[in-house]
């Protein structure tokens, strides 16, 4: 028997993910190598785990990911954003625990371009009266 993967994807800032998962033991492999050692800064392992406790998944479902552009704040937000929407997929009465929790909503928010004529986007050069 072909166990099924169920594939999402998620984004945050310029990082997008591509997430497949399955049932297994909890394992989450980002990029070919853990999750442990991929995402060095405990809070971003705490923002990828969110969505798998609060569904209560966690040693339940494998997560196997792709991740590609941006940093590592917005590579995890992007990883969280994929397995809430991976597990939705999974199983649909999750959807109503995750959207209360804001899992599946996509963070819009994205870096201002900087303008010409300032140091960047917003700040500009000191003013000299004299």
């Amino acid at each position: 028997m072909v166990e099924k993967k169920i594939y999402a994807t998620g984004r945050r800032k310029r990082a997008v993910s591509r997430v497949w998962i399955k049932p297994g033991t909890g394992k989450i492999i980002v990029n070919g190598i853990s999750a442990e050692q991929y995402f060095k800064l405990p809070t971003a392992m705490k923002i990828v785990k969110d969505p798998l406790l609060v569904t209560n998944t966690l040693n339940s479902v494998d997560v196997q990911a792709t991740l590609t552009g941006g940093g590592m704040s917005g590579q995890a937000g992007a990883l969280r954003h994929g397995i809430a929407r991976a597990l939705v997929n999974f199983n649909n009465e999750y959807r109503d625990v995750l959207k209360k929790a804001g899992f599946l909503t996509r963070d819009p928010r994205e870096v201002e371009r900087k303008k010409y004529g300032r140091p960047k986007a917003r700040k500009r050069f000191q003013y000299s009266k004299r």
